[in-house]
């Protein structure tokens, strides 16, 4: 899956990143994933949540993926940071 059609969530407002799905959407995709990690995966669902359920009424969640991430801390340390994609489909 190439990352043409990923939206990567962090801080900013929902809208932000519900607008780039609806972008994608009515640009020809059929396939939206929304990537997240760490404090930002509540973000995620709200995105997916109001895209679906506000915008694109025929997007449906085909693929929710769950992990975590080893991330090397500024004194070398490593802390394991959960991750989160939803893929959103539309028929």
């Amino acid at each position: 899956m190439s990352d043409e059609n990923a939206v990567y969530i962090g801080s900013k407002p929902v809208m932000n990143y519900v607008l780039a799905c609806i972008t994608l959407f009515h640009g020809g995709k059929k396939e939206v994933v929304l990537k997240a990690r760490g404090r930002s995966i509540s973000r995620a669902v709200d995105v997916a949540e109001i895209v679906r359920n506000r915008f694109v009424s025929e997007a449906t969640p085909s693929e929710i993926k769950i992990g975590t991430e080893p991330i090397t801390g500024e004194h070398g340390s490593t802390i394991n940071v959960s991750t989160i994609e939803i893929t959103l489909s539309k028929e």
